[in-house]
């Protein structure tokens, strides 16, 4: 080894991060994977629905007959047990059957939701970055949040508008709902509720994404409000004006939560642009580009100064 190359500095390899097998399965094991992931998640489904099977006689069926047994007694059937005021009819054999695997299932897959939504985590996240990792993790809390917040507040609501429609028949009228009428009409008015709440959040996630800016929400803030409006008098099954008063008000909050989200989020984006040197350019405008050489290209090296393996000993 000659001197100049022993006086060179060694450049040490950055060792290379290990490999994640998961990322490099090819197509039939993927498929494998997802096959496993479904299985598993189904299961836990099973699980819960079997937990929720038990409990039907143990609070859960008392826990969904609260809000029509509590309103007054005059707008509803008497069952004429001793302890019994409220009753829900059953007009088929196997209606009471069907009823309460249909409360099973939908109380086992909100039971199961933390273990099966794992599952799904688990089958993406290898191919995810680390931001898009942190973004999945923030929405997927912030939709179960809503979702959860909205079910909650129709279930509140329930005993106000189911007062306020059976009262509607006036006097000397005793209603008798089946089974399966209440029952569908409160998982209706929970889904309602529940997925009326994640919309703002998905105007969030489009702003964050570059789709929908912050100027265009706000110009849009009174037919967002209206809409708003419109959409809760279509989509609650009541049809009330207290029902749907009561989905459009949170609603418009949320969305100008949304709306003020979206203007930090441009904020920032532009103050991030702006340091670039990209701020100001359009969408079809090319970034500027500084083509200064670099203090690497005007220096000069021991190479540039050094005799060349190439050039000729004998000066030709």
């Amino acid at each position: 080894m000659s001197t100049a190359e022993a006086s060179r500095p060694r450049v040490r390899r950055r060792k290379r991060p290990p490999r994640d097998t998961e990322a490099t399965m090819s197509l039939i094991a993927h498929l494998r994977e997802l096959r496993n992931r479904i299985a598993v998640a189904l299961l836990f489904v099973l699980i819960g629905t079997a937990i929720a099977f038990w409990w039907y006689d143990h609070g859960l069926g008392q826990f969904i007959r609260a809000p029509y047994c509590s309103i007054p007694a005059d707008n509803r059937l008497e069952s004429g047990v001793s302890g019994e005021d409220c009753t829900l009819l059953v007009t088929d054999v196997f209606g009471g059957a069907l009823i309460r695997l249909k409360i099973a299932f939908i109380a086992g897959v909100v039971l199961s939701a933390p273990f099966w939504l794992w599952q799904i985590w688990a089958f993406l996240t290898p191919g995810l970055k680390t931001n898009e990792k942190r973004y999945g993790v923030t929405f997927v809390a912030a939709a179960s949040l809503l979702f959860a917040g909205g079910s909650a507040l129709a279930y509140i609501s329930l005993k106000a508008g189911l007062t306020l429609l059976l009262g509607l028949a006036g006097e000397n009228v005793t209603i008798a709902l089946t089974a399966q009428d209440y029952i569908g009409f409160v998982i209706s008015i929970l889904l309602a509720f529940g997925v009326s709440f994640e919309l703002p959040l998905v105007a969030v996630a489009l702003n964050l994404v570059g789709v929908l800016s912050y100027a265009a929400l706000a110009k849009a803030r009174r037919w967002i409000y209206f809409l708003t409006i419109v959409f809760a008098a279509f989509i609650t099954p009541t049809q009330d004006p207290f029902t749907m008063l009561l989905m459009a008000l949170p609603m418009c909050v949320l969305f100008e939560v949304a709306i003020q989200i979206a203007r930090i989020v441009d904020k920032r984006r532009a103050r991030r642009d702006g340091t670039a040197g990209f701020a100001g350019l359009s969408d079809d405008e090319a970034s500027p580009l500084d083509a200064r050489p670099s203090a690497l290209d005007t220096g000069s090296s021991a190479l540039d100064t050094g005799p060349s393996p190439l050039d000729d000993p004998r000066g030709r």
